[in-house]
């Protein structure tokens, strides 16, 4: 139950984000290659836009390809979202972060296991003790009543391998 409930928000994570990159078209209305002729800067302005660094065009992005083609712009020499990160460096930077999330999200599943397991262990250790006491505390109690039911046998004189012997008609 737990690992359920670890993993179902990054599966829906997962799940939206490919949604939002699958359902992205490229509209009609913005055309990245007007910009081609100005700066990176007003190229960037839109999402849509890639701006090449070595051609100096405004392009609009691959997004069927998720990665813009090396025929289209080399990825160090590819801009988006910010001029002065290469595309190259922003994919390693991203592909590190996600790399430490993901390391970071197993830790603390293998942490929380094993601090629930130490919890258990102690939980389990402190009822087995708890469990030893009772029975020797019953054992006790057993052995009082033998003694008090052996001196009530010699009281009445009923001391022997069986008490009803006596009731017995021969």
């Amino acid at each position: 139950m737990v690992e359920c409930r670890v993993f179902i928000p990054f599966v829906l994570v997962i799940i939206f984000s490919l949604t939002t990159v699958f359902a992205q078209t490229s509209s009609p209305a913005i055309i990245c290659d007007k910009k081609s002729n100005s700066t990176c800067e007003e190229c960037l302005k839109d999402v849509s836009c890639l701006w090449c660094k070595t051609t100096k065009r405004c392009i609009n992005y691959p997004v069927k390809t998720i990665l813009p083609p090396h025929s289209l712009c080399p990825l160090a020499e590819a801009r988006w979202g910010l001029c002065w990160v290469n595309f190259q460096a922003l994919i390693i930077a991203m592909s590190v972060i996600a790399g430490i999330i993901i390391i970071a999200v197993l830790v603390c599943c293998f942490c929380c296991c094993k601090c629930e397991n130490i919890g258990s262990k102690r939980v389990e250790a402190k009822m087995e003790k708890q469990t030893d006491k009772r029975k020797v505390r019953q054992d006790e109690r057993k052995a009082e009543m033998k003694m008090r039911h052996e001196e009530i046998r010699k009281k009445y004189g009923l001391a022997g391998a069986n008490p009803y012997s006596k009731f017995e008609n021969n």
